[in-house]
């Protein structure tokens, strides 16, 4: 069963699914879930716990083994499998599906995983983990949604931040989740419960965002010029290499006057998409509200944009790189 994460609490209280399983693109929402779960199960008499991470090299009888490696008094046993790779390969996979076909008695079994793509969620070892147990995805706040995730961060210690306090946190801690979190805990220790003002939080928040290209390519597809600049701001104080910076726009320049060129043809956006491989849902949407606002010719002159940008890296056109990085990406993302 594939539950909220908003769902956790409830079904924690209530006596233990023998297997859960953990997944997601922020390490620490999977740490705190899987915490919780350990927590719980500390709680409902599993005390002895064996934890197996999968590793090069690792057997998978040793899941087989702990399973069947009860204690000398019988107690309930909380086996902690961890998959850092997300792939445990064909015998793995086999393994997992044996295991869960026949789960043990008075074991709880707690898998955790990373953030999996479209493939490994339609492999026959991940179908059975979700349809046998309780199934947990657990992905970052989306840019938008930060700062009501901080807000419930900070009402959860007691305090409070007005809507201009909470976008100035969001601001300085994108893309670090973590990061986030540590200045939540910091404002906690700072400060008294209660009400926060923008200058209590400017003066205690550090800028901790983590500049990555592919939220320049994500603000592109979404039209948001101002965020395009301060990307590309942090990722130029980062030192981030003008080539990986010219390839991420190209690329999605690219991409986009490849599938607008196909809609001018008439084809479906749909089959375009699965054409170029995009599957992810969340970049599929940004490309459905970015391509109308994106002509074929406005696209053709990004495209020349690029190749001017990438003379000037190599030294055969004079001007300011980091200033046409500007340039074209205000480009590709004014409405």
């Amino acid at each position: 069963m594939n539950l909220r994460p908003d769902q956790l609490s409830a079904q924690l209280a209530k006596p233990l699914a023998p297997l859960w399983v953990v997944h997601g693109n922020e390490p620490l929402l999977v740490l705190e879930a899987a915490d919780a779960i350990r927590a719980a199960a500390r709680r409902q008499g599993f005390e002895e716990r064996e934890t197996l991470v999968v590793g090069q090299g690792f057997k998978w009888d040793s899941l087989t083994l702990a399973a069947g490696n009860m204690s000398l008094f019988g107690g309930a046993k909380l086996i902690d499998l961890r998959i850092p790779t997300g792939k445990p390969g064909r015998d793995g996979g086999d393994a997992l599906q044996r295991y869960v076909a026949a789960l043990p008695a008075q074991t709880l079994t707690l898998i955790t995983l990373p953030e999996l793509d479209w493939q490994a969620r339609k492999t026959g070892w991940f179908k059975a983990l979700t349809d046998t147990g309780n199934a947990l995805e657990l992905n970052a706040p989306e840019r938008e949604r930060l700062p009501d995730w901080i807000a419930r961060r900070l009402a959860a210690q007691e305090q409070n931040a007005p809507a201009e306090a909470l976008a100035f946190i969001a601001d300085h801690v994108e893309g670090n989740l973590l990061a986030a979190h540590q200045e939540i805990l910091k404002l906690g220790l700072l400060h008294p419960k209660g009400a926060l003002d923008l200058a209590q939080i400017q003066d205690a928040v550090l800028n901790v965002a983590r500049y990555d290209i592919d939220k320049l390519r994500q603000a592109v597809l979404e039209g948001d010029p101002a965020r395009c600049a301060r990307l590309l701001e942090g990722l130029r104080g980062e030192g981030a290499a003008p080539p990986l910076v010219l390839w991420a726009l190209a690329n999605e320049t690219r991409s986009l006057a490849t599938l607008r060129a196909g809609q001018d043809e008439g084809q479906p956006l749909p089959a375009l998409l699965k054409a170029e491989r995009i599957f992810d849902e969340r970049r599929r949407q940004a490309i459905s509200r970015a391509l109308p606002r994106l002509s074929s010719a406005a696209l053709r002159a990004a495209l020349m944009h690029a190749a001017r940008i990438d003379r000037m890296i190599k030294g055969l056109v004079h001007g300011d790189v980091w200033d046409e990085f500007l340039q074209l990406a205000l480009r590709l993302s004014r409405r």
